[in-house]
């Protein structure tokens, strides 16, 4: 029996299944805390600013150490790091669900987001060693739809909330992630590129900051993040006024159309896989965003429209992070330092996750809800001159990199 485990997790799409799992089980931990704001807020006697920190909290950790925890992943192989991020998970969630005051959950809660960033820069590297060339775009854009994926996930089990409360719930995660940490680490998983004995942190740091291709994928996930959560962040309040919904509705809206990106990270990862390059899906990913960003937002749009375009806005954004993914091996400095090249990219994703939201809120307070679309589209535009700037160096250095872009 266990000779027939071993050999069917060693095949491609079992292994990368078991992957993407540890990446929604991370995911979980995001989600649980929109879900609990209110009762967490009822019972600590917590202010609405306070309590919106227990979402916050993962940004902040991601926004500043991400490439730390890629080097440590560099170090330690990324199934120890995936794993120690599991468990640290577990270790916040479960002294979370025991606190007894607001900072204390707080600390516990920023304690979860280092493990969360353990584990998503850490997945990437492990499907990069499990799946051949022959599926590996596909299994990067499978990895791609773990938030999105999660995020459905928890949403669904809302119910429970009412059962067991936010810290029985809290405990529920903890047993999960517990136990996904134990199947992971015994699973028989292909090894990770290491580095060289006793190298420098200081050499790797320098190796990876003085490379073009790891500012590239912090530029372009930090810019695909902010326009996402600039709209995404007020769009249930936005529709509440604007089209008069109700809270509940305006939320199952922005919620139909945040699930819509997990379908564009599926079709970028057919499209690449059939020949599409990367720099074209690129440029129709943040194009999508800005023309859509600018229909949501016009002052002329009735709801169906505006809601059909979110829709569109949302599959749009899911190309760019499946191109960014399946990208990061072939940007990485050497293939030693995959895990600190996407560090870099974690952390322009979660300070585009911090920024996003507060700028779209002081530019619609001072001139409107409509401002935003120029906010968003400015963002784009941004993006879009990386693109073609980073495309135009590979092109003098790598021609035949360039004829397949």
């Amino acid at each position: 029996m266990k000779k027939l485990a071993l050999k069917t997790l060693s095949r491609p799409w079992p292994a990368v299944l078991l992957i993407f799992g540890a990446g929604v089980a991370g995911s979980f931990q995001l989600g649980k805390a929109s879900l609990a704001l209110a009762q967490v807020k009822a019972e600590l006697g917590l202010s609405l600013a306070t309590v919106s920190w227990l979402v916050s909290a993962f940004a902040v950790v991601g926004a500043v150490a991400g490439v730390p925890v890629g080097l440590f992943a560099d170090r330690l192989g990324a199934r120890r790091m995936a794993v120690g991020g599991l468990v640290l998970m577990g270790v916040g969630s479960l002294l979370g669900a025991l606190a007894p005051d607001a900072a204390s959950l707080l600390a516990m809660r920023v304690v979860e987001g280092l493990g969360f960033v353990g584990v998503v820069v850490a997945g990437p590297a492990l499907i990069d060693a499990a799946a051949p060339t022959a599926i590996r775009q596909r299994a990067m854009a499978l990895w791609a739809t773990f938030m999105p994926f999660g995020m459905t996930l928890i949403l669904l089990a809302s119910p429970l909330l009412d059962l067991i409360a936010w810290r029985g719930f809290w405990l529920l995660n903890t047993a999960l992630l517990f136990l996904y940490a134990a199947i992971l680490a015994l699973s028989p998983l292909p090894p990770t590129p290491r580095p060289e004995r006793f190298r420098p942190i200081l050499r790797d740091m320098l190796d990876t900051a003085v490379s073009p291709g790891p500012w590239t994928l912090a530029g372009l996930f930090g810019s695909m993040s902010a326009a996402y959560f600039a709209m995404f962040g007020l769009l249930p309040m936005y529709f509440s006024e604007r089209f008069g919904l109700t809270n509940e509705m305006a939320g199952l809206v922005a919620a139909a159309a945040i699930a819509a990106s997990g379908f564009g990270n599926l079709a970028c990862g057919q499209l690449l896989a059939r020949g599409f390059g990367p720099m074209r899906l690129l440029f129709a990913g943040f194009t999508g965003i800005a023309v859509c960003g600018v229909g949501i937002f016009g002052p002329f749009s009735p709801l169906p429209l505006a809601f059909a375009l979110c829709i569109l806005f949302s599959f749009a954004s899911g190309l760019i992070p499946v191109v960014i993914f399946d990208s990061a091996p072939r940007l990485s400095p050497r293939p030693d330092l995959l895990g600190v090249t996407i560090g870099f990219g974690m952390q322009g994703s979660n300070l585009g996750l911090l920024a996003g939201p507060p700028l779209a809120g002081g530019v619609a307070a001072a001139f409107g809800w409509s401002a935003i679309a120029v906010l968003i589209v400015g963002i784009a535009l941004a993006a879009a001159l990386v693109v073609a700037l980073f495309h135009k160096r590979r092109s003098r250095e790598y021609p035949a990199v360039a004829e397949k872009a």
